[in-house]
């Protein structure tokens, strides 16, 4: 039986002027599009790990933490669920993702993007936060909220060097799915998916309740040159305008919720 949140009104308070639609990507991003795909490749050869679609958790260690606790980490997500006001809409952020989000449908609370703590969250959640501190090479993790009749249209991630980790926490029963390539997976409450989010994948929630998972991107490991390339890929691509201007943006949302929360504090006063 799937486990139910507490559903409140969704309004949609903007802290702050964001991008209102998906800007036009620089030709540095453009070329290393064209270079991703020799890139990856390389890293390709020169990965530890299976280079499937979808990967075997128990073939990583360090998902049966996340599994033993998903139940307390799934109270922390209750709890930012709470004030869904406050969490903002992904394509709000990160203006980029208008072209595969699903309008008002796929929300992100932010613990860490790219390399940069989101210390508002962070506090929000002290005990999910310590758990995927201890993933090895963690380079993003949030809380993936997906609303009843969402979409996120086909889409590759950028480096072959990252790997990707959906910590099940709220699975409707139905029709809620991911492809991934040409296989289809679903999500299981308490148990990790790991995938290559460099194949094609999109996400459906047929459903009328509301998808929440844990996603975890960490680093593939690589042997020599390998990881060479895949840590000099990523160390530009968290230099780029569209990571920055997203880590600015969730850094605005989460100081917005601190106030919602402070307000809602002095309302039971």
């Amino acid at each position: 039986m799937a486990t139910t949140l507490r559903r409140a009104p969704v309004a949609n308070p903007a802290p702050a002027r964001l991008a209102s639609s998906p800007p036009k990507r620089p030709l540095s991003v453009r070329i290393g599009k064209k270079l991703r795909r020799k890139a990856d490749a390389l890293i390709e050869r020169s990965s530890l790990v299976s280079n499937a679609p979808v990967l075997d958790a128990h073939d990583f260690g360090w998902t049966r933490v996340l599994r033993d606790n998903w139940q307390t980490i799934l109270d922390e997500a209750r709890a930012v669920l709470e004030h869904p006001e406050a969490v903002p809409l992904l394509d709000e952020v990160s203006p980029d993702h208008k072209r595969i989000a699903p309008p008002g449908k796929w929300r992100s609370f932010f613990l860490r993007g790219y390399g940069c703590d989101i210390a508002d969250n962070m506090a929000r959640c002290p005990r999910t936060t310590a758990l995927v501190r201890q993933v090895p090479g963690l380079n993003s993790a949030f809380f993936s909220i997906l609303a009843p009749g969402a979409h996120i249209l086909p889409h590759r991630g950028v480096t072959k060097g990252l790997v990707t980790c959906h910590l099940g926490l709220v699975v409707p029963d139905g029709n809620v799915r991911m492809r991934v390539d040409r296989e289809v997976v679903h999500w299981a409450e308490g148990e990790a998916l790991l995938f290559d989010d460099t194949y094609e994948h999109e996400v459906w929630n047929d459903t009328d309740e509301t998808r929440v998972v844990l996603l975890v991107q960490f680093a593939r490991p690589l042997r020599s040159p390998g990881k060479w390339l895949a840590d000099l890929f990523l160390w530009g691509v968290k230099r780029t305008a569209f990571v920055r201007e997203a880590h600015d943006n969730v850094a605005l949302w989460a100081r917005t919720m601190r106030k919602v929360e402070e307000a809602h504090s002095l309302d039971k006063v």
